[in-house]
């Protein structure tokens, strides 16, 4: 019966294996935040240090620091439960659609992409009636579109939308 209970997927993501993994992860962005600012110069020049000076030193540190944390895990055999699956899954639940959201803000500008969001919500989690939820997300974004673009003058990413009525 134990065997069975190994042989099966786990139940949950060990905090060992969430340290490993955010370890590598911001290790790999110290390395690009080191390799980018190494070529714009991250010398000492004549006149005292180059714009990558500083940040490559600083991504310098926090690699190492990594290396630390990856070392600390790996050698831990501590299996307890950092999140369980379920609730992982309530985690999704918010981080995918957010997601979506801030890739959306690219192509569909911010005020499209924040009135689909929230109808979105309103209907999935709240479940809210379609028409309630696209008009109240239609509703708040041209409140902060009048807000944001006319009254503050303050330009948000703005997509094919705003465009078609000359913003």
């Amino acid at each position: 019966m134990s065997e069975q209970l190994h042989d099966a997927a786990p139940a949950a993501i060990s905090v060992r294996a969430a340290e490993i993994t955010t370890a590598l992860l911001i290790a790999i962005g110290a390395v690009v935040v080191m390799v980018s600012n190494y070529q714009i110069g991250a010398g000492w020049a004549p006149d005292g240090p180059e714009a990558g000076y500083f940040p490559m030193r600083i991504g310098a540190i926090i690699f190492i620091a990594c290396l630390v944390v990856l070392w600390q895990a790996w050698r831990s055999d501590s299996d307890k439960v950092f999140v369980t699956w379920p609730q992982l899954r309530q985690v999704a639940v918010i981080l995918v659609p957010l997601t979506a959201y801030v890739a959306l803000i690219t192509f569909a500008g911010i005020y499209v992409a924040s009135a689909l969001f929230i109808a979105g919500f309103m209907r999935a989690i709240g479940k809210f009636a379609w028409w309630r939820a696209v008009l109240t997300g239609v509703a708040i974004n041209v409140v902060l579109f009048w807000i944001f673009e006319m009254q503050f003058r303050v330009p948000l990413p703005k997509g094919p939308l705003e465009a078609a009525f000359g913003f």
